[in-house]
């Protein structure tokens, strides 16, 4: 499967990475490291997320309080948000 982003997720992610570096150094690129590990098992296991209606599925991060919001169709893995576990629940309904 081929990731793609929805525009909004990229954004969600820059902003986590730029409050991450705030709190401390280094750890805006171990999000995102963290984010692509995420993505490339999702593209291989695209089904061991937890089901939250009949075409998104939802994937939390382990070391941050984040989780991956997404859909696969076809060969496509498509990520619509990076959603704050704790913060606007299913702020990204409205994404496609």
């Amino acid at each position: 499967m081929t990731p793609r982003f929805h525009r909004a997720a990229e954004l969600e992610l820059l902003a986590a990475m730029r409050t991450g570096e705030a709190r401390a150094p280094g750890l805006g690129l171990d999000l995102l490291k963290e984010v692509e590990r995420v993505v490339s098992l999702l593209c291989d296991l695209p089904d061991i997320g937890e089901r939250l209606d009949h075409r998104r599925r939802r994937f939390p991060l382990q070391r941050f309080p984040f989780a991956v919001i997404y859909r696969a169709a076809g060969d496509t893995l498509r990520v619509l948000a990076i959603a704050h576990r704790r913060q606007r629940p299913g702020h990204w309904r409205g994404r496609e």
